[in-house]
């Protein structure tokens, strides 16, 4: 996928936009064609509130939540969360496991048991004395029934993927229904559909993806895509702390802890914001061999190390800060 610098302002920053909160995450949308800004905002909108009803961790009524009751047995699923289980599976087969859709548990054991905004920013220490136990080998999914089989005793998070794979799919069914151009990015996961703008998709690429007429935080540039996705991971996006012990949300399936990584922002362009989360992700869990990890797949990434260094690989342009 191409990636270009923009060091001025590019005409899709002043496209009609909408600028919202849901499903625990910043949500961002621009169209090319004003007049259907309305109506691509009711289309995400009734997206986002099916994704949360099927595959939410922190709602007891949620699709996902109700596997528990089938624990080990096959069950019919919807097609939309047989899709989000799809996409994880994905995410674990190209990273050998680093991205593990069933670690819904050990998210639990370090305190990530609800909706983020609502987790503690400080508490007691935490004892996690149980290790991460991959199954997601295990896990059953058939695709002309969507009869899905989750081991006894695994949770699974979809987090990791979902918000990618949903952006993905909203931004494809916008463009397709509204015939215009369309960006979609929820909490930084971000796809691009139908017509191009002038100049490429504007994106802003920080420790967490923003808005290009926003302030800046810590080292940054702004990138023009043409299609695909960008897709940012962070360990400074989503923290909080248990006796002292700094915790986020990218956990390592390989200790069940809070991935320890060389990196503390990896941001990546691929053909999906699937992809390029699958990769961002993995990126920070696999630290400081993800330079030849990500060089070798040709993704371009912009890794920013702890102390805010800057590595460009791929394609990325240099110029980026």
């Amino acid at each position: 996928m191409a990636v270009t610098s923009t060091p001025g302002q590019t005409m899709s920053e002043h496209l009609p936009s909408a600028d919202w909160n849901a499903i625990g995450t910043k949500i961002r949308l621009v169209v090319t064609d004003g007049t259907r800004l309305d109506s691509a905002r009711a289309m995400l909108a009734d997206d986002l509130a099916a994704l949360d009803a099927a595959c939410s961790r922190f709602r007891a009524d949620s699709e996902l939540m109700q596997l528990d009751a089938w624990a080990g047995q096959p069950t019919t699923v919807s097609a939309l969360l047989a899709g989000a289980v799809r996409a994880a599976l994905r995410g674990a087969l190209l990273t050998d496991g680093l991205v593990d859709p069933t670690v819904g548990r050990a998210m639990e054991a370090i305190g990530y048991d609800r909706d983020f905004a609502s987790v503690p920013t400080q508490g007691g220490a935490l004892r996690v004395t149980v290790h991460h136990v991959p199954q997601w080998r295990q896990i059953r999914l058939e695709d002309a029934t969507n009869l899905l089989t989750v081991p006894a005793g695994v949770r699974l998070d979809l987090g990791a993927t979902a918000k990618a794979w949903a952006a993905d799919r909203s931004a494809e069914g916008i463009a397709r229904v509204l015939n215009c151009g369309v960006l979609v990015s929820l909490g930084g996961d971000i796809a691009v559909a139908g017509e191009v703008p002038p100049g490429g998709w504007s994106i802003r690429v920080q420790d967490v993806t923003g808005d290009p007429s926003t302030p800046t935080e810590g080292p940054t540039g702004v990138i023009a895509i043409r299609g695909g996705g960008l897709a940012t991971s962070s360990t400074s996006a989503r923290r909080w702390q248990r006796g002292g012990d700094l915790m986020h949300h990218i956990l390592d399936p390989r200790t069940g802890r809070p991935a320890d990584s060389d990196w503390r922002t990896v941001s990546v362009v691929a053909a999906s914001a699937l992809d390029a989360n699958i990769a961002s992700t993995a990126s920070i869990i696999r630290g400081q061999s993800a330079t030849g990890w990500l060089t070798k797949l040709g993704l371009p990434a912009r890794l920013v190390a702890v102390d805010g260094s800057v590595t460009a690989l791929a394609g990325w342009p240099e110029v980026s800060s």
